[in-house]
């Protein structure tokens, strides 16, 4: 199962309405990470530096280690990333953080397997086709 149909199901589980949020909060965050002047890279810089690196690395080689919204915050709460998906997504942090929490394990998994988690240079373009790819597929 790829990380769109993944997304894709895990809003459907979640009834009608959270579909809009949950394809709101992927879309806002590809969007925010392609604006990020670190990219991806420094998403897993930021996780690793705030006590998750154990979760990066389950996620990147597709082990199902969860996370909760806490750890989403601490991880990230220094990159801006969060208030700007949810700015994006018209939504709270907090919904943000737990969206993620589900959302940023296929993220990375997703780009570990393409070989983007190291910042290639093709990673601008693949965040634009995968935030299209997230916003075709729930909406």
């Amino acid at each position: 199962m790829g990380i769109l149909d993944s997304i894709q199901q895990l809003a459907g589980q979640a009834g009608a309405a959270a579909q809009g949020d949950q394809a709101k909060i992927a879309g806002g965050f590809i969007e925010a990470l392609a604006a990020h002047p670190e990219g991806i890279a420094g998403v897993l810089n930021s996780l690793k530096a705030n006590g998750m690196a154990d979760h990066v690395g389950a996620w990147a080689t597709g082990q199902a280690q969860t996370a909760t919204p806490e750890q989403i915050e601490q991880g990230l709460g220094s990159t801006g990333l969060i208030e700007k998906t949810a700015e994006s997504a018209g939504v709270s942090s907090s919904v943000v953080t737990s969206a993620l929490a589900i959302v940023l394990p296929m993220v990375i998994q997703h780009f570990a397997t393409k070989g983007q988690s190291e910042g290639q240079s093709e990673e601008t373009g693949s965040l634009s086709g995968l935030a299209q790819q997230v916003l075709g597929k729930l909406f």
